[in-house]
């Protein structure tokens, strides 16, 4: 039997990502995919050992190199993955890749290519694929030079590769030695697909190259970080389905935002908000395309939503599902002890009113820059907004989907106000029919409810909801939406006072909630990603152009070696939840951009 040693729970930053635009793998830097749904986003794992240990799914393959340095690189401008041992003995190199198919019908495929670049060593392969979160009895037998594994009402899967197999505790395992030169090759499908066969690694590897260079080539950046925006664009690309062009926040579920924790959520599926901001992000960087595709797809909610009464979820499954309800897998132990894990969402029923706001601020900057739109999406919009003018009082949960009880949430009125401004802007460029005096009307009562009760006088700055005194990294979309100057006073009051409250070395906290008395959970959350790099924004348009530049190399030091950002992190940087997060990418193209144009204007002017 191949024994490998247990080292499945890597540290989260110590993770690749690869994908095909259907589903997606984490590769830690010791050569394990340790996640891996299959064959959607949102399917069950075949691999979670990241969850538990190697007996919940892994996919292992390591040389046996004493003390060798690892790292991990992307080749160039791709989603495709290398991992490297590099010692004075041998160098090895291991490729990982989701092929990027034709058609959308075909199941997805995990390729893994090991070369012996110097040297020699020998090689240990173990396949534990274990169906449905580990939850079924997956079975594996030899079918000719193949290993299959079968689970009752599971898709059954094939491992073929060009060294011999063995069968041992249910998985496909193997011992090889390669010399300097020499490569091995294991494919990983559906069981009955044609193209899991070895000797078409090659092509494979050729196409998906050429297809994601081709597509970063479109990118109209050309700023000063030019290689971390197109990683992040690279990693929004993959988290969008190809197929139906929805957007989802992560591709994992059950990390945590508390080591040890009960935060643990699913991010597997598509959030009004957080998508909307990314159609904002792929604008930007001249990605037109997935803007639209994602616009096509939210039509479709939108038009299930219009049926009266009204009701947009916050968030779906890629398919378009709005019932994702909550289970815990009590049979995992969880990354690093954090339980329960959990799969589905609770809060899909949820109401937050902000993702009104959000969505119109998409559907403004889709028509502005992509396609116009239609009679009917406008129809809709009407609807959406006359939804708004009569709801906007309304308590909520808000932006972070607190689970304890309901307040008037400063980002839920300020996200109303944007999906009030955006449909009369909308509606005075196109020249498209609207009740222009109610939607005014309705916009000033919600401009003059915030400055009346959420600007606290005492204390000089606003607050997180009505009544309260508490601050929130929410707060720094408001003068990213344009609702206050970012050099305004009472602006610039409250950024101080979150300076002071929520950022700790540049990483800003979301709220404080030390008495768990906010959101219904025990423990403290880190940092989140996504604030820190909205704070970076709002320096450098306060005109703190210096401040903002430390403040987001620091940040930059905080990503992974490749590039990839979680959704938290911990008080040393550390990365916590789920991963990688588009919301923390999209931010991070937003305050590169703008910071780009400011330090572009501050270059000193040659004198002769």
């Amino acid at each position: 039997m191949v024994k490998i040693q247990d080292e499945s729970q890597s540290v989260i930053e110590a993770h690749g990502i690869i994908g095909d635009m259907r589903t997606a793998a984490l590769v830690n830097d010791q050569g394990s995919v340790d996640f891996f749904c299959w064959p959607e986003f949102d399917s069950p794992a075949i691999f979670c050992s990241l969850l538990d240990t190697p007996e919940a799914g892994i996919f292992q393959l390591a040389p046996q190199i004493a003390d060798a340095r690892r790292e991990q690189i992307y080749l160039p401008d791709t989603n495709v993955l290398q991992t490297r041992w590099l010692a004075p003995q041998a160098v090895v190199e291991i490729t990982d890749l989701l092929p990027v198919s034709d058609h959308d019908d075909e199941l997805p495929l995990l390729i893994r290519r090991v070369r012996m670049v110097s040297g020699s060593a020998t090689f240990l392969m173990r396949c534990a694929v274990r169906h449905d979160y580990a939850r079924a009895v997956t079975k594996a037998h030899a079918d000719g030079e193949d290993v299959c594994f079968d689970a009752e009402g599971q898709p059954g899967l094939r491992l073929a590769c060009d060294v011999p197999l063995k069968i041992a505790d249910q998985a496909a395992c193997c011992t090889f030695t390669l010399a300097e030169g020499e490569s091995a090759e294991f494919v990983l499908g559906a069981v009955d697909d044609v193209r899991v066969k070895v000797g078409c690694s090659d092509l494979a590897l050729q196409r998906t190259v050429h297809f994601w260079r081709q597509w970063l080539a479109q990118s109209i950046y050309r700023g000063r970080w030019r290689e971390m925006i197109n990683r992040s664009a690279l990693t929004l690309k993959l988290l969008t389905s190809r197929k139906d062009g929805a957007i989802i926040a992560a591709a994992t579920f059950g990390l945590p935002e508390t080591p040890g924790g009960e935060r643990n959520w699913d991010y597997r599926y598509t959030w009004i908000r957080d998508a909307s901001f990314t159609v904002y992000a792929f604008m930007r960087l001249g990605f037109v395309d997935e803007a639209n595709g994602f616009m096509r797809w939210l039509r479709g909610r939108v038009g299930e939503c219009c049926e009266q009464p009204l009701k947009l979820n916050i968030m779906y499954s890629i398919d378009g599902r709005s019932d994702l309800p909550e289970t815990e897998l009590s049979h995992l132990s969880g990354y690093g002890g954090a339980r329960p894990v959990r799969i589905g969402n609770g809060a899909f029923d949820q109401v937050q009113l902000d993702i009104f706001g959000e969505l119109l601020d998409a559907v403004y900057l889709t028509n502005k820059y992509g396609e116009a739109i239609s009679h009917e999406g406008w129809q809709h919009v009407t609807q959406i907004v006359d939804h708004v003018c009569s709801i906007w009082q309304e308590a909520d949960v808000g932006i972070w989907e607190m689970r304890g009880e309901k307040h008037h949430f400063l980002h839920s009125r300020l996200m109303c106000w944007v999906a009030l401004d955006r449909a009369i802007r909308l509606a005075s460029k196109r020249s498209l029919p609207a009740p222009f005096s109610r939607w005014n009307e309705t916009r000033q009562e919600i401009h003059t409810d915030i400055w009346e009760n959420f600007w606290n006088a005492e204390r000089g700055h606003f607050v997180q909801y009505k009544g309260g005194t508490a601050l929130d990294g929410s707060m720094l979309l408001m003068p990213l939406v344009r609702f206050v100057g970012a050099k305004d006073p009472a602006w610039l009051a409250t950024l101080e006072a979150i300076e002071k409250s929520l950022v700790r070395d540049g990483m800003v906290y979301r709220y404080r909630n030390d008495d768990n008395a906010m959101d219904g959970l025990q423990g403290t959350e880190g940092a989140f990603a996504a604030c820190s790099f909205w704070y970076v924004e709002c320096l450098a348009r306060a005109g703190q152009v210096e401040k903002a530049h430390l403040e987001f190399e620091q940040l930059l030091r905080y990503a992974n070696p490749l590039g990839l950002y979680a959704e938290e992190f911990d008080c040393y940087a550390r990365h916590l939840g789920n991963t990688p997060q588009a919301l923390t990418h999209l931010a991070l193209i937003s305050a590169a951009s703008f910071l780009d144009r400011k330090l572009d204007h501050q270059k000193p002017q040659w004198q002769p």
